[in-house]
């Protein structure tokens, strides 16, 4: 049975902390694949979201080239409508692998306001990524494990207003991904 990491997000954009949560979940939970999903219309993210699609994937691809057991996906991008996990996980189900949805301990608190949130439940086991010590705080009746990774606290809005700001992101984006956002002059002011 092949066991394969859904971790979705927009990404906008994909920093170190992204692909530290990534092969953390990859090698904890000794997944076979983790597919980074770049949310093609993030629901809950509605009008905040500053990155066309196309330029999160493409940033997502760039950061991940080369790198054994990473894959970027299209699958909300290329599903029209809102990007709902539940719908990616239906998609992915098959009856030889096992799926795993890579979270964060902060989103994982929030599962109960998720569009279908008990059939996503019986389709995945939680891979709850904390970045502090302690037990995550889960909705009741999830299949759960908990991954750790080192502390990091990288957000994706810090990132945005460095570059809009002309301040380096060097080493906190990876090199690919900084070239993209250079290439597509994303995040800046003018």
């Amino acid at each position: 049975m092949e066991r394969i990491g859904i971790f979705g997000g927009t990404f906008d954009p994909i920093h170190v902390a992204h692909l530290v949560a990534a092969m953390s979940a990859r090698h904890q939970c000794e997944l076979a694949r983790v597919l980074l999903v770049v949310a093609g219309d993030p629901w809950q993210k509605h009008g905040t979201v500053v990155a066309s699609a196309d330029d999160r994937f493409a940033m997502v691809a760039a950061a991940i080239e080369g790198v054994d057991g990473l894959e970027a996906s299209r699958i909300e991008i290329d599903r029209p409508g809102p990007s709902y996990m539940v719908e990616t996980a239906e998609t992915l189900h098959a009856p030889d692998c096992e799926l795993f949805l890579v979270i964060g301990a902060d989103a994982a608190s929030r599962l109960s306001t998720w569009h279908r949130a008990d059939d996503l439940r019986g389709l995945v086991t939680l891979a709850v990524v904390g970045r502090s010590e302690g037990a995550p705080v889960v909705d009741d009746g999830w299949n759960m494990v908990a991954v750790n990774m080192p502390r990091l606290d990288i957000s994706s809005t810090d990132l945005r207003e460095r570059i809009a700001n002309g301040i380096s992101v060097d080493f906190l984006i990876p090199g690919p991904a900084v070239r993209v956002i250079r290439d597509r002059n994303l995040y800046t002011a003018g």
